[in-house]
Order: structure tokens, then sequence, then C-alpha cells
């Protein structure tokens, strides 16, 4: 199983016109696979969109992509408002749950660290043993590393009631030393945004 998490930065003020699009064009395009995720930022880099999408490999991604375009089905017609397209592909963490529909928001952090050569066993080995704790808190959606592109790097999207629960999420599980986990390595970057689910996300 991978997973694509593709990035769009949109020009100014047009997120929810390319949200009204892709949302009904949305329908027929999960026919043919899923959609993981879909949501539109509101703190860190804002007109940006970031969607997820599984597959059972590269060629699977690849069959898909070809099919849903020769169907007409997707990409919808928003390359006029489109600034920059990027795309990553991720092997879940073994102890990430399925994407599968669920309310667990409406607020959702991801945040993505960049890790020296050979640390990314050490995060996942730590966070394995931390993370059933870590959830009595707030629910992980996702953990993923890269496997194409920017190597190293560590995504994880977490599911928050509010920004209020947020912090007050971030404050425990410091002050209780549940969270971060000690894993004996430090990421060398890291960045994070907050966002929003849009309306047709399974996940929200």
């Amino acid at each position: 199983m991978i997973h694509e998490i593709r990035t769009y930065d949109l020009k100014p003020r047009s997120v929810p016109q390319f949200l009204e699009k892709t949302g009904a064009m949305a329908p027929e395009r999960v026919k043919v696979t899923p959609l993981g995720g879909f949501f539109y930022t509101e703190v860190g880099a804002l007109n940006q969109v970031v969607h997820i999408w599984p597959y059972d490999d590269m060629n699977h991604r690849a069959e898909t992509r070809a099919q849903v375009v020769a169907d007409g089905v997707w990409p919808p017609d928003n390359g006029d408002i489109i600034l920059n397209m990027q795309s990553d592909i991720y092997y879940p963490a073994p102890f990430m749950k399925p994407l599968t529909p669920r309310k667990v928001g409406p607020l959702f952090e991801l945040r993505i660290y960049k890790y020296g050569q050979g640390d990314i066993a050490k995060v996942v080995d730590a966070w394995g043993k931390a993370i059933e704790a870590r959830e009595k808190l707030s629910p992980l959606v996702g953990a993923w590393y890269t496997d194409v592109g920017n190597l190293n790097r560590w995504a994880h999207l977490w599911a928050y009631e509010s920004f209020e629960h947020r912090m007050e999420v971030r404050k425990e599980g410091n002050s209780t030393g549940i969270w971060p986990p000690p894993s004996g390595v430090s990421p060398l970057a890291q960045e994070n945004k907050l966002m929003w689910a849009a309306d047709f996300s399974p996940i929200q």
C-alpha cells in the first residue's frame, strides 16, 4: 500500500471555487479508487489544498490515473487557479489505521518532519510503542514516511475538536511525558499546517 499526498498552491481567494469544482466531480472519481481525505489550509501556508489517495502500488496509481483521464472523470477544470502542484509518495506506518470515512475533526494538523539518514526506522519504532497512549488525547489520522521525492520525511496528520483542544492536548502530552515519544533522534526541520476538511472528504 502507498499513499499519494498531493499539495496544490492556489491563487488567493480561489479555494471555494476549487472545492466547488472538485466536489462536483469527486463522486465519479471515487468510484474508481477511494479518496483518503481532502483538506484546505487555515493556518500555515494559505490557499493550499491537500488530498490523500491510497493505492495498492505505483502500477495501480498509474493505471488509475490513466483510467480517470480516459473516462473524463478527473481531473477537475481548475488549471487556471493552480499556481503549483506537489506530489509525494508515502508508505503508511505499520501502526496507522486505514483511511476510512469517520468524523474525528473538524480541525486537522499536518506536520512534516525531515530526519537524518537512517533515523526514520527509530521514529517508527518509538511511535509504535507510544501511539496507543497518545491517541487517548486525540486521534491520529495518518503517519507516513516518504518513498519517492524528498526522502527521510515523516508526515503525521492529527484530528482535534478545536484550536483550544489542540493546545490542551499538546500541553498534556508534554506535561505527562506521553508525547513526543523518545526515539533518540531529533528532526532536522519541521513544518506544520492547520486545515479544515472539504465537504466531500470522507474524513471529517
